[in-house]
């Protein structure tokens, strides 16, 4: 589908009114809530396969290093069993997951049961007995969604999430819940404030950052307890984990991929989308998820979803990798403007790929205003489908209240001024900064999180030990044209194949004393809130 065509659905659906979004997701679902609904998904676009790819050494050794794609390239040979690659993670879950605490709930019985069934019976979907973490503000049937708050502390969902239920539906099995920030807003802490999930990078310091809200299932992934997993989105929470704990995340277009059945942020701004180990694995897990769905409006007319598999396999000329298509990739001034050794190396490899042009951007004059101080717009959003429990019981929101209470503050003709403010920017980013590029790359998360434009994540090198990544922006719907960029890079680079070194076991006979944890106060939650 040609770009204009591309662009004018995405303007329509831009313009559309908000409370045409709002039936995406009812937070009124655990006491009257629709099943989700895979209907439509013949018309999603090409049906995902994987391709028949060579396999690491280290993935034949180890199953837990197996990228998703590799996982399931030795299954179809009958080199591994699902029940094995379950069993391995389950293994290390047992063994780490007290350090990393990736996980909320883990559901080894269920996803044991699964895999032998899955082995016993043979593949029938392109994710057949490969195991997966979903963020625990997915719906999952009969397993608890907490969302890490006491809202939904005796939450069950008597469904899943459609994102969920295509994932389960194409062969997956869930291991368990990934930890998050409370409600979405932070890193994962307790309700009170105090850090739960680690950076895998540095699993003996709590203190660094391990990214966005969507920590628990990037952690799963950077510490091999999963072979790929899903977050979402608001303000930078799936590209930041991937890009601190070295992995390749996607956040696609607002509207591909169905929210029906996540417990809500921000209606305009929420993207479930996967977090992976590589180009290949994300379009695999996106393919499989992404489609329209009855239940969430958002979804419904989008373009056809272009063969991402496709677009993230490498294009070789004469033994040289190439892109598949020429595309103009545009560079800010301060572009990590804080790791200047990885941008020059990075931007040296980048431009050495036949079919690759560096453009030099600049940002218009208002950016600061347009993507600063117009973003507390998305805290009204989230104190609306919350104004209940702020009535009831504001301690249930815990360290987070103070955002949720800002939200409060927010005065309509202040919403109806943001919203001019974000057609504005659109402007800005579609018809000047991106005017001279095919793909952006990003300083930042936060522009292209309100407009609902696509992103991917992925390594690009170290900074002091701890994984340095980039985030590269593109056009209304072309998530193709991202992982055609991200898979010819993977394909020249290792820093994606690159893991972690475990955790210390215990000292001999007697455990190690763990790292005091930190605690964020509410105006630090506040501060660093998606």
């Amino acid at each position: 589908m040609s770009r204009t065509l591309n662009r004018r659905v995405f303007l329509a659906g831009s313009a559309a009114a908000t409370g045409a979004v709002v039936g995406g997701t009812a937070l009124a679902a655990p006491a009257a809530a629709r099943p989700a609904t895979t209907a439509g998904r013949a018309t999603a676009g090409p049906a995902p396969y994987v391709p028949d790819l060579p396999v690491r050494d280290a993935a034949r050794r180890d199953p837990t290093e197996a990228t998703l794609a590799e996982a399931a390239v030795l299954m179809r040979r009958r080199k591994l069993t699902s029940a094995t690659l379950v069993e391995a993670y389950l293994d290390r879950i047992e063994a780490f997951d007290s350090t990393y605490q990736a996980y909320a709930v883990v559901t080894g019985a269920t996803a044991l049961t699964a895999a032998r069934k899955a082995d016993r019976e043979g593949g029938r979907g392109v994710l057949s007995g490969i195991p997966l973490c979903i963020k625990d503000n997915y719906f999952t049937r009969g397993v608890p969604t907490r969302c890490n708050s006491a809202i939904f502390e005796d939450f069950v969902p008597d469904h899943d999430a459609t994102a969920v239920a295509r994932l389960t539906a194409a062969g997956g099995i869930v291991l368990g819940k990934g930890q998050m920030g409370p409600l979405a807003t932070t890193r994962a802490t307790t309700p009170n404030g105090t850090v739960t999930t680690v950076n895998a990078w540095t699993p003996d310091n709590p203190a660094t950052d391990p990214g966005g809200s969507s920590t628990g299932p990037a952690c799963s992934v950077a510490g091999r307890m999963a072979s790929s997993s899903i977050g979402t989105q608001t303000g930078g929470s799936i590209v930041l984990p991937s890009n601190r704990q070295n992995l390749t995340g996607l956040k696609p277009t607002m509207g591909r991929v169905s929210a029906h059945g996540v417990i809500p942020l921000s209606y305009t701004r929420d993207h479930p989308g996967p977090l992976a180990r590589d180009a290949m694995d994300a379009a695999l897990m996106l393919a499989v998820m992404a489609g329209p769905d009855p239940s969430d409006p958002r979804t419904l007319g989008l373009p056809r979803l272009p063969d991402l598999v496709r677009a993230a396999t490498p294009v070789l000329s004469r033994g040289k990798v190439r892109l598949r298509r020429a595309t103009r990739i545009g560079v800010p001034a301060d572009f990590l403007s804080g790791a200047a050794d990885v941008r020059r190396a990075f931007l040296t490899t980048l431009d050495a790929l036949p079919g690759v042009t560096l453009v030099d951007v600049t940002y218009p004059a208002d950016w600061g205003l347009l993507t600063g101080t117009f973003n507390d717009a998305r805290l009204s959003e989230r104190t609306e489908p919350f104004r209940h429990w702020l009535q009831q019981d504001p301690t249930k929101f815990g360290v987070s209240l103070l955002s949720w209470l800002q939200g409060l503050m927010l005065s309509g003709d202040e919403w109806i001024t943001a919203q001019r403010a974000k057609n504005h920017l659109l402007r800005e980013v579609l018809d000047g900064v991106m005017a001279r590029c095919d793909v952006l790359l990003q300083t930042g998360p936060v522009p292209f999180d309100i407009l609902g434009l696509p992103e991917i994540a992925f390594p690009a090198g170290f900074v002091a030990g701890i994984p340095s990544g980039v985030i590269l922006g593109g056009q209304p719907y072309e998530e193709d044209r991202l992982l055609e960029v991200v898979a010819a890079y993977q394909a020249v680079t290792d820093w994606h194949t690159r893991r972690p070194a475990d955790p210390a076991p215990p000292a001999a006979g007697r455990r190690l004393a763990a790292a005091p944890r930190p605690r964020l106060s509410a105006e630090e939650a506040a501060a660093r809130s998606a």
